[in-house]
């Protein structure tokens, strides 16, 4: 039952798929295997295990999440910037449900290899607000705050969690413009958002 040709690219691949097909916590080296034509032992030649396959599932979410954040900007900048990488994130995580659920786990994984993953996204984050007169210290915590606006929204769509029938998207993007507009108050300002 082994498969000539199979490598770690097309395991991890094929276990991102499944993810958001069936959830990464239904996904088993048993129903890996199936998918894959294999038996489960010789799955142990490309990952050490269960935790090891969330684990590179996690990794591939991030580094593609980043390439679409950084291929958004091409071209633009300021504000259209900062709207094209939340709007391309939330994209990339509403179609990938099962591999943005890995993604979550990112800092359980900390590493030379997780903080690899995304290299190029957090100077690039750096970049748009630095573009916008944001000190480093606000882009710190606004880089937070985006972060969880956005990991927060998309969760509570993946898991149908808006019972409101008011149309999502308006949501997103008028919870985007009121971040937006946040942002811009703090514009050329050294201090902390939060003083008192």
């Amino acid at each position: 039952m082994a498969r000539a040709g199979l490598d770690k690219e097309t395991v991890i691949k094929r276990a991102a798929e499944l993810a958001n097909e069936v959830g990464i916590e239904k996904i088993t080296l048993k129903l890996l295997a199936e998918n894959l034509k294999v038996q489960s032992p010789s799955l142990y030649n490309h990952i050490r295990g269960i935790e090891d396959l969330q684990k590179e599932i996690m990794l591939l979410g991030w580094k593609q999440v980043e390439k679409s954040m950084i291929d958004a900007v091409i071209c633009i900048s300021g504000y259209d910037a900062l709207e094209a990488v939340c709007r391309a994130f939330y994209k990339y995580v509403i179609d990938n449900p099962g591999v943005f659920n890995a993604m979550l786990w990112y800092n359980k994984f900390q590493s030379e290899e997780t903080q690899n993953a995304t290299k190029e996204l957090i100077p690039m984050l750096y970049k748009v607000f630095a573009a916008l007169n944001i000190s480093k210290e606000n882009s710190e915590h606004l880089i937070r705050t985006y972060r969880g606006f956005l990991e927060g929204f998309a969760l509570l769509v993946n898991n149908h969690a808006f019972g409101n029938p008011i149309s999502i998207e308006e949501s997103f993007e008028l919870s985007l413009q009121v971040l937006i507009a946040g942002t811009k108050a703090l514009e050329g300002k050294e201090d902390k958002p939060c003083t008192t």
